[in-house]
């Protein structure tokens, strides 16, 4: 069954086209990475499924309803990952965690239990539970991220660029562990990157967007055999990349 469902998505700022008509489904359980060129689209993309942008023509259809019904109470189902992590500095790691618990009316008791729970989950000491978000790593802060996106138990996660701002090693540890947690959760997870080594490692699908369209969409092996040039050159960068290092490494320049 599809969680998330695009019909027909448009979308246009003055005379520039962000989407161009949409097509896409993403079934339950599925890990999508949505990649492409600046300015492709993929962002606009991303925020039209959660209420964020509001398109000009065509459906979005989240958990069964219209994205476009109640965007207020449907973000309180959907789990968000900035790259900035955008926790309230003012606020503990708890409370940030807890913030979209509360607005739902869960009790104390019960948002507690949920942020230690919550703190496992991300591999994070529950003792930091009280700190700042100042007094945390850019690690430390994007797994509260994580953990505050998963706090009220949502079926559909969306990520935007959520590693892209980590040191390679964090951000390879940080992408292996949300793929395990998505796994583990059974979530339904939709992700914007520019890594297209991350894609092809995390994601069980790729679409590939070009101009406000949808250029390809296939998992990693089958887009690596594109015979869309622009769809080829993509799949084969993490592959170049990794010659390229083999080369710089084994030459000892």
């Amino acid at each position: 069954m599809a969680q998330i469902e695009l019909s027909g998505v448009a979308k246009r700022y003055g005379s520039h086209v962000a989407l161009a008509g949409i097509d896409l489904a993403v079934a339950e359980g599925e890990f999508v990475a949505l990649v492409g060129a600046s300015g492709s689209g993929k962002t606009t993309l991303l925020k039209t499924i959660n209420g964020l942008v509001a398109p000009d023509a065509g459906e979005v259809r989240v958990l069964g309803g219209a994205a476009a019904g109640a965007p207020h109470e449907l973000r309180r189902r959907i789990g968000y990952v900035f790259q900035e992590v955008g926790l309230f500095p003012h606020l503990t790691v708890a409370e940030n965690i807890g913030v979209t618990s509360r607005l739902l009316g869960w009790d104390r008791p019960r948002i507690a239990a949920r942020v230690e729970e919550l703190l496992d989950l991300v591999a994070l000491p529950r003792e930091m539970a009280s700190r700042m978000p100042t007094a945390l790593s850019g690690g430390q802060r994007q797994r509260v991220g994580v953990a505050r996106a998963l706090a009220a138990q949502p079926a559909v996660v969306l990520m935007d660029e959520p590693f892209g701002a980590l040191d390679p090693v964090t951000r390879d540890g940080l992408g292996a562990d949300y793929r395990a947690l998505h796994e583990r959760l059974g979530l339904t997870t939709v992700m914007v990157t520019h890594d297209m080594a991350e894609a092809v490692l995390l994601a069980d699908r790729i679409v590939v967007l070009e101009a406000g369209r949808l250029l390809a969409d296939g998992p990693p092996a089958r887009l690596a055999g594109s015979d869309d040039p622009q769809v080829r050159a993509l799949m084969d960068a993490p592959r170049r990349q990794a010659e390229r290092l083999r080369a710089r490494l084994e030459g000892g320049a």
